[in-house]
């Protein structure tokens, strides 16, 4: 679990019901018709702006906000190494053992085409074009999250205008000029709020999932390239820390 996504998530809820129940009663935060148009007009938006399947696949996507297992880059150039080694020692075909247990896809697929005797340009060519469309998908997931973003507060707005008209239309009722209030100030409320503490935080999360797979994917496609080339372990080392930013090297230094 991302520890940084839920504590983000729930010092928002608390913030903002601190503010709420500092104010009075909170009952009078809770409006279903303003967040029906919220809620369901962006939806109804989104829906209109993407395909049905892009916009359930959002919902798989959104579950790498809160959970997500990478391995880190510096574990992962330990890992190269130690099957440079083992490549230079007992030959390449003695990685495939190695591969099977290494609980990635794709580091297992890389090794692979490596094993098979792929040639470097097609290996690379493969990866390359694998680590293309994966940035494509969950462009895809990120584009929809920011979207929601977008129209959330513009149909608070719209909630808004619509309260204020009933308002305007119930100036000779007072006992409705009160709901058409509550309605025109809590659409906006919502929108602001589902924007801003859900939809882009979470598209912009997602975007740094994506970057920091990249890295790893790009990383892996270096490293077996490489390897098969039959490079010293050391020069391994040295070319796949330089993926790495600074302080990270550090790191890797010493541990």
């Amino acid at each position: 679990m991302d520890i940084a996504t839920v504590v983000g998530l729930l010092a928002a809820i608390g913030i903002l019901g601190s503010a709420i129940l500092s104010g009075g009663d909170p009952s009078l935060y809770l409006d279903f018709a303003s967040f029906l148009i919220v809620f369901g007009g962006t939806l109804a938006s989104t829906l209109i702006n993407y395909p049905l399947r892009d916009v359930l696949s959002v919902f798989g996507s959104l579950r790498n906000a809160f959970f997500h297992k990478q391995p880190s880059p510096d574990d992962l150039i330990t890992r190269l190494v130690s099957y440079s080694i083992v490549a230079r020692k007992e030959g390449i075909l003695a990685l495939e053992a190695h591969a099977k247990r290494a609980n990635d896809e794709f580091l297992e697929k890389s090794v692979q085409l490596a094993i098979d005797g792929t040639s470097p340009e097609l290996i690379k060519d493969i990866l390359t074009t694998d680590l293309a469309f994966m940035e494509n998908r969950h462009a895809l997931g990120q584009s929809v999250l920011t979207a929601m973003g977008t129209y959330a507060p513009a149909f608070g707005m719209i909630g808004t205008l619509v309260g204020m008209v009933n308002m305007l239309v119930s100036l000779n009722n007072p006992s409705q000029i009160g709901h058409g209030m509550a309605v025109a100030l809590l659409t906006t409320l919502y929108g602001a709020l589902l924007a801003n503490c859900f939809f882009l935080p979470c598209a912009g999360k997602l975007r740094v999932r994506t970057g920091h797979e990249m890295l790893v994917r790009e990383l892996i496609i270096e490293g077996i390239m490489s390897i098969q080339a039959g490079d010293n372990p050391r020069i391994v080392e040295q070319k796949l820390k330089a993926f790495l930013p600074p302080a990270m090297r550090e790191g890797y230094r010493a541990a």
